[in-house]
């Protein structure tokens, strides 16, 4: 279950007309803030989510370089 981040956009919108931003400049702003929040902003879980799959991918490779770099060292033993 993804995490919600909680932007209270009511609340903004007020914010916004108390310190002089018109009622449309401020909805559209609040608008804007909202969008980014919901489709750019990544999540703890997300973060964390990205960190395993890194980890998982460097573990893979390193495994495969170690594997080659014994096969090849291996072949070099036979070969002298």
């Amino acid at each position: 279950m993804p995490q919600a981040i909680v932007f209270d956009t009511h609340a903004n919108v007020k914010q916004l007309t108390a310190v002089g931003f018109t009622e449309e400049q401020a909805e559209a702003q609040t608008r804007i803030i909202a969008n980014l929040v919901d489709e750019q902003l990544a999540t703890k879980r997300d973060l964390k989510e990205l960190e395993l799959t890194l980890k998982h991918d460097l573990t893979l490779r390193i495994g495969g370089m170690l594997t080659v770099c014994v096969a090849v060292i291996v072949l070099l033993v036979k070969l002298l």
